[in-house]
């Protein structure tokens, strides 16, 4: 180990010295944007989308999925290329940009600390950690070889050990990475790849509970300022390596790759974030000029358009409009471990479905999201790997057979007030959780308005989106309403109902052995048409036994003020480092 450090020395002042003298961003170009409120900077712990984004501007994984390619490919990001792949797709070797830094912390002595590969293995093993938030990783654990003994040895102890060696997990030198795995499995490793960033262990250990806000990453941008449930503010790393704006062959993308060529990014030297859960207080804010971009959907979205385009009185502010279906999938979620809707009894299943019968997700779109999404028939959301595109739009909204499935099963007698009761005669309420929002009560009444129609009562928790998520991960729900995905893997969407992942994902508790086979199939799939089959047969299980009810895919509109540049739809994080703002253009917009 000394003598490796020694060898290193050289390269490693020299690349030290030129990432110091990297461009600097221009402080005077802040970029305003607005976000649900955040749990966690973590960049292993995080459970929800919007932690995610936030993480993924200070923290870096080895790869990115390329910002503008499309269907999505991966990108170097701090690794130097492509994995090398040999052994039939089981052995995976990442070789590492040198002189790479993290921003400076305490914990490191007041000396530069560059990015090595122990990072990553320090990392993965982190997100491998059952007694973490996250609850481990069970499919990678299985993955690499030799990780399960360590892992399950974690779980009994209470305690992981980070200097335990694993097999399929090593630095085999300071920049070179090594994956070994017990069995081909793509998805899972790309996925891993491009989505956990490397933390400096240094700094973990030292900030404790504290590792939430104590953000130390290698990315383009660091924590300035957090006031929880009001404010983020980032600012550029200074000591960022130099990089440029992405090349890209698509015809569609020419335009923007011209306006941004030889650009060195970051160019924006600040990123102030609002904390906002509602769409329509962005709205007002955009409109006002005090936000730069915003992320509308439903009603909010289609009030800025009309026949599928912008307003006039908006199109002539100069405004630009990118929509898109978002990679998540919003669903109805069934607790298998409710003593009432649970189990895989018939009477039970013939409940779920029945409700699932009963949602009109037509009126869903149309009345509470304004039109802005599409039916779901499947899990895999369009443009996500196992999307079915041969499956028809179509929701599965059929009364007359939620009534039938009702009286079928034991569900008939009523009570005074026409609700049904159990089949053991007692009365009977569905309780749904909800996160609290204005989308969420339109969701509400619609809910209530569909169950009542087929004789169930129904009640309702309303909580805060942090509060519905750890309730989520703890099994405190009887139904829910909310979407999850968000990886270019249809595996995502698809894990909630693998019953080796931990509950934080398969939040239902939903078993069944023929879905997981299907599962391991999808994982082991290397064509498109081999995780589409693998895709198709889970769908068919899961519609069977109604764990979940795919509902809708959103369509995402994102909304640009005319000063913003180099903008591409972010569809699976978030690239704020490619961004620019024309200073002048925006002064004279709002001097108007």
């Amino acid at each position: 180990m000394t003598i490796a450090r020694g060898r290193s020395v050289l390269p490693f002042l020299a690349a030290c010295a030129f990432a110091f003298a990297a461009h600097a961003a221009d402080p005077a170009k802040v970029l305003r944007i607005a976000s649900p409120d955040i749990d966690t900077l973590d960049p292993q712990q995080f459970a929800d989308d919007p932690s995610f984004q936030i993480i993924m501007a200070i923290f870096e994984p080895l790869y990115e999925w390329d910002y503008l390619a499309s269907p999505p490919t991966l990108a170097p990001l701090t690794a130097a290329a492509a994995p090398e792949i040999t052994d039939g797709g089981k052995t995976w070797t990442i070789r590492m940009k040198k002189g790479i830094l993290f921003t400076d912390d305490p914990a490191f002595g007041g000396k530069p600390r560059e990015l090595t590969a122990e990072d990553y293995v320090y990392s993965y093993k982190r997100w491998m950690d059952p007694n973490g938030r996250r609850g481990g990783q069970p499919i990678l654990t299985d993955l690499l070889i030799g990780a399960r003994p360590v892992v399950d040895a974690a779980a009994k102890s209470g305690k992981f050990d980070f200097d335990r060696p694993i097999e399929g997990l090593k630095a085999l030198d300071r920049y070179t990475l090594q994956l070994r795995l017990s069995e081909v499995n793509y998805p899972s490793i790309r996925d891993t790849l491009s989505f956990v960033p490397a933390s400096a262990r240094e700094v973990v250990e030292v900030a404790g509970r504290d590792v939430k806000t104590r953000a130390v990453g290698t990315g383009p941008y660091m924590l300035k300022e957090w006031k929880r449930g009001s404010r983020l503010v980032l600012e550029a790393n200074p000591h960022y390596r130099p990089a440029t704006f992405p090349a890209s062959d698509d015809p569609a993308n020419a335009a923007l790759e011209r306006s941004m060529k030889g650009k060195a990014i970051p160019q924006i030297g600040a990123i102030d974030i609002a904390i906002m859960d509602e769409d329509l207080p962005r709205l007002l804010q955009f409109e006002r000029g005090g936000l730069d971009v915003i992320v509308l959907r439903g009603d909010i979205a289609s009030r800025l358009v009309t026949d599928g385009k912008l307003k006039p009185e908006y199109a002539a502010r100069g405004y630009v409009r990118l929509v898109f279906p978002e990679p998540f999938t919003f669903k109805f979620y069934f607790n298998m471990k409710d003593p009432v809707i649970g189990g895989m009894d018939k009477d039970r299943v013939a409940l779920r479905r029945a409700m699932a019968y009963a949602v009109d997700v037509d009126a869903l779109i149309r009345v509470v999201y304004a039109g802005q999404a599409l039916p779901a028939s499947q899990f895999v959301p369009p443009g996500v790997g196992g999307h079915d595109p041969s499956l028809p739009l179509k929701a599965l909204y059929d009364p007359a057979a939620a009534n039938a499935l009702l009286d079928r099963f034991g569900y008939k007698a009523r009570d005074a007030e026409g609700f049904r009761k159990t089949p053991d005669g007692k009365p009977l309420t569905i309780n749904m959780t909800l996160r609290s929002g204005a989308i969420m009560r339109e969701v509400q009444t619609l809910w209530k308005k569909n169950l009542e129609a087929v004789g169930l009562r129904t009640d309702f928790h309303v909580t805060p989106f942090q509060d519905a998520i750890k309730e989520l991960e703890r099994g405190q729900f009887q139904t829910y309403f909310g979407g999850f995905g968000g990886s270019p893997a249809g595996y995502a969407v698809m894990s909630q109902l693998h019953s080796r992942q931990p509950q934080r994902v398969n939040v239902t508790q939903f078993k069944n052995a023929d879905y997981d086979r299907a599962a391991e199939e999808f994982l082991r799939s290397s064509t498109s048409a081999e995780q589409i089959a693998a895709a198709r047969k889970m769908n068919e299980i899961a519609l069977t036994w109604m764990p979940e009810m795919p509902a809708m895919f959103r369509l995402e509109s994102n909304i640009l003020q005319p000063w913003v540049r180099g903008y591409a739809p972010p569809i699976f994080t978030s690239y704020y480092k490619y961004l620019d703002i024309d200073l002048a253009q925006r002064k004279a917009a709002i001097a108007k």
